[in-house]
């Protein structure tokens, strides 16, 4: 909670402002029973009406001023809430973007999103209340205490046995409803999880047709979500009863003694009104602990879960003396790498090592779960090597600031992903230095200049969220096109080919060879690999050969069973003329 609460040090004059205000109400509540006292027993008591009118004007005017200084204290409450909330949302953001895949590896898409949305949204409703009511009840508490005893120590002396008891039990109360809300939280994270997988699964869900399944899915979910919270609204909403029914004991109990103090003469009916009027006031105050204790309850689960993302530790740093070299050339070098994911015991790369040089084309294959998408991801310090070195132009990546290494690659990854917005947008991405020219030639490159001027707003056609509106072909040349506007320095397709005809994929391989970058390229393609000036051979993790298509050929019995199983056994000839690589590229 300490954590989340610092981010409110900036609005610190605004909250003693509004403490300031708040107290003037306070103040105001706490002198009327006193004028009341005098107006009983001074005008009404002595039939006095000009006490009666001079006391009277006096609470009138201090009610308009407790009802102004209340106004300007709402006001003054919500903007420190609402820029709280902006605040914390921001530095959420900023921290999630700081995330390594490690990090994003350690929350849910759904809870991160539930974290921004409804946990901040119950620090905002905290901050408010804390500036608005929460301080002002339990002041008016303790100092409706004391003022109490300076009018009748007798008398108040019921309201000082029974208000500490009460105490103590909101407190027990607030605890217990602060674990139970942050089991409401956990609920609430699973059902926004289900909600998100079924809205990006919607295609797949109707061709199975699934849609009575997921229904019943979701409603389980979410009644256990309304369940459970009924449970700890019904827990929370005990404790008005309880409060009500001590302080109206004691209010009771005040009333049958006051009778008999005022028939000693050891009272007089203004200080038993008086003392009554503070009583009711104190129950008020308690019964909004009601709401205190759920708005504090929530807040304080909230904001857990709020510091355990802001006190996340991120795994890829840039060093301090990391270096803030420009990529000039290319070269890659990996001398000895091993690398297995976080919190997984088995290596997904082991003792990797190759070379390649500036400007080369680099196909990599290997079955399913070789390491393929895995060596990838270590080139942009997606991940960081678990042993060994990844150097670019002979500099360690790790000592070259992250900014600076990513800068220079252009990355395609396996899963796409194409925002909503325009074709014009998804190319560009964010970069607002791109020419007209400059996107529809990296468009034209990617093969996907023709497709996208037959849509009828060209460049300017919308595509739907993640572009489910266009095919799995026109989202890769897309995203190729995204990545060769940035005129990177390393290019990285992770299979991002696939679906591609031969003819689409040979065009574009033979526009890839313009650009003045190193490539590399996941393929399952044979076809492909032969245009590569290297080919990397990948097997459980280990890298089994490298060599051009002949060398690999004539030396690895792997290599040439992948072959013989996409181009027959004349893909197995020694493959010479152009003539026998057109052959080759028709089949």
């Amino acid at each position: 909670m300490r954590h989340v609460l610092s981010y409110l040090k900036p609005y610190m004059k605004w909250m003693i402002f509004a403490w300031a205000l708040m107290l003037v109400e306070l103040l105001v509540e706490l002198w009327h029973p006193l004028l009341m006292e005098k107006i009983i027993d001074d005008g009404v008591m002595k039939n006095d009406l000009h006490v009666i009118w001079k006391w009277g004007a006096i609470m009138i005017a201090t009610s308009f001023l407790a009802f102004a200084s209340g106004i300007a204290n709402s006001f003054v409450a919500a903007y420190v809430g609402q820029q709280y909330g902006f605040d914390l949302r921001k530095h959420l953001f900023e921290k999630i973007q700081s995330f390594s895949l490690f990090n994003f590896g350690q929350f849910s898409t759904a809870s991160l999103i539930t974290r921004m949305t409804n946990d901040v949204t119950q620090m905002q409703n905290m901050v408010f209340m804390s500036l608005r009511i929460m301080l002002r009840a339990p002041l008016l508490i303790i100092f409706g205490m004391v003022m109490a005893l300076f009018v009748h120590v007798k008398l108040a002396l019921i309201l000082v046995i029974a208000v500490p008891l009460l105490l103590v039990f909101l407190i027990w109360m607030m605890n217990k409803a602060a674990t139970l809300f942050s089991r409401v939280q956990q609920m609430l994270d699973r059902v926004n999880s289900i909600m998100r997988e079924n809205i990006a699964g919607m295609r797949l869900i109707k061709a199975w047709v699934r849609s009575t399944y997921e229904q019943q899915r979701f409603t389980e979910t979410n009644e256990s979500l309304m369940t459970r919270t009924m449970t700890v609204l019904r827990f929370v909403e005990t404790i008005t009863p309880v409060l009500l029914f001590v302080m109206n004991v004691a209010i009771i109990m005040i009333l049958f003694i006051g009778r008999n103090e005022i028939h000693a003469g050891s009272a007089k009916a203004g200080e038993v009104v008086a003392v009554i009027n503070y009583a009711t006031r104190m129950t008020a105050a308690l019964s909004i602990f009601t709401f205190i204790t759920m708005a504090f309850s929530r807040a304080r689960a909230s904001a857990q879960r709020i510091a355990e993302v802001l006190i996340t530790t991120v795994d890829i740093i840039d060093e301090e003396q990391a270096e803030g070299t420009t990529i000039q050339k290319g070269e890659i070098q990996f001398d000895c790498v091993s690398f297995r994911y976080p919190e997984s015991e088995a290596l997904a790369l082991q003792d990797v090592s190759f070379s390649v040089q500036a400007h080369e084309t680099v196909a990599i294959l290997g079955e399913t779960g070789s390491g393929k998408s895995s060596l990838l991801q270590l080139i942009p310090r997606l991940y960081d090597v678990t042993e060994g070195t990844i150097k670019i132009d002979g500099i360690d990546i790790r000592h070259l600031k992250q900014e600076h290494l990513r800068a220079a690659i252009g990355f395609v990854p396996q899963d796409l992903l194409l925002f909503s917005g325009t074709i014009r947008d998804n190319i560009c991405f964010g970069m607002e230095t791109i020419s007209s020219e400059e996107m529809i030639q990296a468009a034209k490159d990617a093969q996907i200049h023709d497709t996208i001027m037959n849509f009828s707003q060209g460049y300017d056609t919308v595509v739907g969220q993640k572009g489910v509106t266009l095919s799995g072909g026109q989202k890769q040349r897309i995203s190729i096109a995204r990545a060769l506007v940035r005129k990177p320095k390393i290019l990285l397709l992770d299979d991002s080919t696939s679906a591609l005809d031969v003819k689409t994929e040979a065009n574009l391989l033979q526009a890839l060879k313009t650009y003045s970058c190193t490539t590399f390229i996941v393929t399952q393609k044979i076809s492909t690999a032969m245009e590569a000036d290297v080919i990397l051979l990948l097997k459980d993790g280990q890298l089994l050969a490298k060599g051009t298509h002949k060398e690999l050929l004539k030396t690895n019995e792997l290599y040439r069973k992948i072959v013989q199983s996409q181009l027959g056994k004349k893909g197995l000839d020694d493959v010479e003329t152009s003539a026998q690589y057109d052959y080759i590229e028709r089949k």
